[in-house]
């Protein structure tokens, strides 16, 4: 088992962010205004735990925004390393965004549903960094993210793994007892984690420590 890329998502305070760098993760989101979902914080929040942590850690804005200017307006506070579009964007807008931050790591959700996902995948390919594959519902009623707990489709997940041009990112209801069956299934780039890895809300750094050193054995 080759080793892969850790995000811990849904990063809500600077002891958390610190918790999640000890523990070697690469990666950390963190959640401004969301329809629904677990860990939104306030740009200003945001803003303060970019600030606080060394320049190089590769902090992520997770917006639901779909127009450019907006994100822009977001990220233009923020400043953080990249910034996740956990919502589909019209490819104008998508394009103005990327002209817009050409050394800002995109990284585009894709809510696995059904096979229909995979060619939905394919169109980022020259438009985006990464590829995050997760469980939400873009159009339920009341539009769901990301932060479900929930595990989608694998075999959908290795297809775009094996189709797609990009890197990827698995999430989706991961944690300790499924990551290595989800390693052998998916074969992604990297993992994203949130509620697998928490206890009562909080970030658990036991279980954080678990399901890394399971994502980085063999």
């Amino acid at each position: 088992m080759k080793e892969r890329l850790i995000k811990v998502c849904c990063i809500t305070s600077l002891i958390e962010a610190k918790m999640a760098l000890g523990a070697s993760a690469e990666l950390l989101g963190l959640v401004s205004e969301m329809p629904s979902g677990p860990g939104v914080i306030s740009l200003r929040q945001i803003e303060n735990i970019v600030t606080a942590l060394p320049a190089d850690t590769m902090t992520v804005l997770l917006t639901s925004k779909r127009h450019h200017q907006d994100i822009l307006n977001q990220h233009d506070q923020v400043k953080t390393w990249g910034v996740q579009l956990v919502d589909k964007l019209p490819e104008t807008e998508l394009r103005q965004l990327r002209n817009s931050l050409p050394e800002t790591c995109l990284i585009q959700v894709i809510h696995v549903i059904d096979e229909r996902s995979i060619s939905e995948a394919l169109l980022y390919d020259d438009l985006v960094d990464y590829l995050l594959l997760d469980s939400g519902n873009p159009k339920a009623k009341i539009k769901t993210l990301g932060g479900t707990g929930k595990i989608h489709n694998w075999d959908i997940s290795q297809e775009i793994c094996e189709r797609s041009a990009l890197p990827v990112f698995l999430a989706g209801g991961l944690n300790p007892d499924n990551i290595q069956a989800a390693e052998m299934a998916v074969q992604p780039n990297g993992f994203d984690l949130c509620s697998g890895v928490r206890t009562d809300g909080n970030l658990d750094q036991k279980k954080l420590e678990k399901f890394i050193q399971l994502a980085r054995s063999g």
